[in-house]
């Protein structure tokens, strides 16, 4: 089992950035499929990157490549999304997802990812 907590969220203006912070507990992250995904309100949650936490190549959505950065630090238990560039768009409560260990990392479907964070508000103002 692996407990993740999210932080980091917050009002920002349009351009602006945010980093986001999603801390597991009671498991290692390495070895572990670790994603962002985000919801807005009657909509499905859809996924925004993926890592998996032995440092391999990081997978995003198109919507938010070359704008957004997941990253890892193991030391911390940690998995970061750095959000540059922000759009209105991109108004959503984001949540960190997690699968058990060593299974594969090349699937953004919410329903393959079992364990889940309580969720960080952002909210972007134009």
């Amino acid at each position: 089992q692996v407990q993740l907590v999210e932080s980091g969220g917050g009002s920002v203006q349009a351009g602006g950035s945010l980093r986001l912070s999603c801390t597991a507990s009671g498991s290692t992250i390495i070895n572990r499929c670790v994603a962002w995904f985000r919801q807005v309100p009657g909509k499905e949650r859809e996924g925004v990157a993926r890592i998996y936490g032995n440092g391999g190549s990081p997978y995003y959505a198109g919507f938010v490549e070359g704008r957004f950065t997941i990253s890892q630090d193991n030391a911390k238990n940690t998995i970061y999304l750095q959000m540059d560039n922000l759009e209105p768009d991109d108004t959503a409560m984001y949540y960190c997802a997690a699968r058990g260990r060593y299974t594969a990392c090349a699937d953004m479907r919410s329903q393959a990812y079992t364990f889940w964070g309580q969720g960080t508000q952002v909210t972007v103002s134009s």
